[in-house]
């Protein structure tokens, strides 16, 4: 079965990038896995006003990705979840490797000024997935 593989991290661009995601998945009859990335035991907070995201901990990171999941839900749609130890984009790469997906969906935040300079979660996945990546646009949330 076709894999679509999507991270959350509870902001309003993510969900945006899992609704498109979901979308695709249903289109394609495909298996949507919703991924949180964590990184250390403490939930940690990066950036300012709404350019920001959270690193959480391995329970909050179940959490979140366990509510995007369930607000993903589609008649036919098999949604999974996990959390995953990482940066995000390493958190969604060696997911998809995990599950031999066939697709990465992630949200184009941080691609353009700094963001871009210093990298961005959907730089990094499109330059190393082992399989396609749907970049979404997602900035026009941050406005």
């Amino acid at each position: 079965m076709t894999v679509i593989i999507v991270g959350v991290d509870g902001s309003p661009t993510a969900l945006k990038a899992a609704e498109s995601a979901r979308d695709t998945a249903v289109a394609l009859n495909a298996r949507l896995h919703v991924v949180t990335a964590f990184d250390t035991g403490r939930t940690e907070f990066y950036g300012s006003g709404k350019d920001t995201w959270v690193a959480p901990d391995a329970y909050s990171a179940q959490q979140v990705a366990q509510n995007a999941a369930t607000s993903l839900e589609a008649p036919g749609l098999t949604v999974t979840f996990s959390a995953a130890r990482g940066t995000p984009a390493d958190a969604l790469i060696e997911e998809a490797e995990r599950q031999a997906a066939q697709m990465i969906v992630v949200g184009n935040v941080r691609m353009r000024g700094i963001g871009r300079v210093m990298g961005s979660v959907a730089n990094s996945v499109a330059h190393n997935a082992p399989c396609d990546v749907l970049i979404v646009k997602t900035d026009d949330l941050q406005a």
